[in-house]
């Protein structure tokens, strides 16, 4: 049997000791390779558009042009490349631009390297990756008082197409559940989440599961109030 392609890493950082930390995680690592080292957000970007990663590992603060930025010009040019957002700081207030600008979660840069490591399998599969809690205390505050972003793409958000099923998966997605609890939240089977998140997606022209948060709280759906505990 064929062995799988190991997944693509790409590593953003201003910083060469943790670029270079982070590469040797990935590198030792079975089933992914690091492709690439990005110093700015320029180098990223051009770096990206080159090597098609699977997932980019994206400092925000970085000289020139920043990770935010850098974010949204990967995701503009290509819906193969996941980016996953690095911060230091857990109450960072370019975190949700990031994510609206495509990015498919964020972790913070003491996260131990096992969970890193989970994140980009996560990320890679385009699940998105909002499960920790600081996660949606983030995206629920940021929903709240952000406003839209001055430039770069962004989708209009409108639920008017929803079902009321649809609404309901919706609904446990923005407040944090996995599908596991979405589907005993419903009494329905896993596949039946996951077909509803597919359609979700499809209907409302998210990236992923992180964009249909952002949809939620933009449409109304739910508010930072409403959010899971």
């Amino acid at each position: 049997m064929t062995a799988p392609e190991p997944i693509r890493v790409l590593l953003a950082d201003d910083q060469d000791l943790l670029r270079g930390s982070l590469r040797l995680l990935v590198d030792s690592t079975p089933g992914l390779v690091a492709v690439g080292e990005a110093g700015t957000g320029t180098e990223a970007v051009e770096l990206a558009r080159r090597e098609r990663p699977d997932v980019v590992l994206m400092d925000v603060r970085m000289p020139g042009l920043d990770g935010i930025e850098a974010t949204r010009r990967i995701c503009a040019e290509s819906s193969t490349v996941k980016v996953l957002i690095l911060t230091t700081f857990d109450l960072d207030e370019y975190v949700y631009a990031g994510l609206r600008a495509g990015a498919g979660g964020f972790l913070l840069k003491n996260t131990p390297p096992a969970d890193l490591l989970a994140a980009i399998r996560v990320i890679a599969a385009g699940e998105g990756l909002l499960a920790p809690s600081v996660t949606r205390r983030l995206i629920a505050e940021f929903a709240r008082t952000t406003p839209a972003a001055p430039s770069g793409p962004r989708w209009s958000v409108s639920l008017d197409g929803l079902t009321g099923r649809e609404r309901e998966v919706l609904t446990l997605v923005a407040r944090g559940l996995s599908n596991q609890e979405i589907a005993a939240a419903l009494h329905v089977s896993t596949a039946t989440v996951k077909t509803h998140i597919g359609h979700l997606i499809a209907k409302l022209g998210a990236r992923d599961r992180a964009q249909l948060v952002i949809a939620a709280y933009e449409g109304g759906l739910v508010s930072a109030a409403s959010r899971r505990p």
